[in-house]
């Protein structure tokens, strides 16, 4: 071999064994950085949504200021029957208004139930989504896996975008925040 070719040789040999390191290393912070998250995609993926706690305080929120409106015209009621002191007409308008007021704490209790699993779903599509960002795992079969329908995988991805790169991406934000503003 003449000494230009070992001469090309041993540099090639140095490109390649600075080019293993450089991809030995990014193999190891990728790990280092999945390590890192892997706690908050599990998470994710195994969330309630709301704890019961913040359940609670948004169901006693919602039906109180419903609850409050109600409680408002109980109390003129009352007033103008003391004011006028007739009484004609007050317990079917408290009867009315009791009715009124079941209705309302049932649809505001459906409404929160419904948003509460939609939080617990969202948290869910989120997870899956950062685990096939991060690993490359194939969202559609986990999403089966976990009874998530193909469409909102589907929307999902969509609004997610095919970009990479940065936490953002992770979590589905980038292209889909991109596209709001685009």
């Amino acid at each position: 071999m003449s000494r230009a070719a070992q001469h090309t040789r041993n540099l090639t040999d140095q490109q390649l064994a600075l080019q293993n390191q450089l991809l030995s290393q990014s193999n190891q912070a990728g790990q280092q950085d999945r390590s890192l998250m892997m706690p908050t995609i599990q998470s994710l993926l195994t969330s309630p949504g709301f704890t019961p706690q913040q359940q609670s305080a948004i169901t006693q929120q919602s039906l109180g200021a419903a609850n409050t409106a109600f409680d408002a015209l109980r109390q003129r009621a009352a007033n103008r029957m003391a004011a006028t002191n007739n009484s004609a007409g007050y317990g079917d308008l408290m009867s009315q208004l009791g009715r009124e007021q079941a209705q309302t704490d049932a649809s505001q209790t459906q409404q929160n139930q419904i948003a509460f699993a939609n939080r617990q779903r969202q948290d869910q599509l989120a997870g899956l989504s950062a685990l096939g960002q991060t690993y490359g795992i194939d969202t559609n079969l986990l999403g089966k896996a976990m009874g998530v329908p193909a469409e909102l995988l589907s929307v999902r991805q969509r609004a997610s975008g095919s970009s990479s790169g940065g936490l953002g991406s992770l979590f589905g934000l980038g292209a889909g925040i991109a596209s709001l503003f685009g």
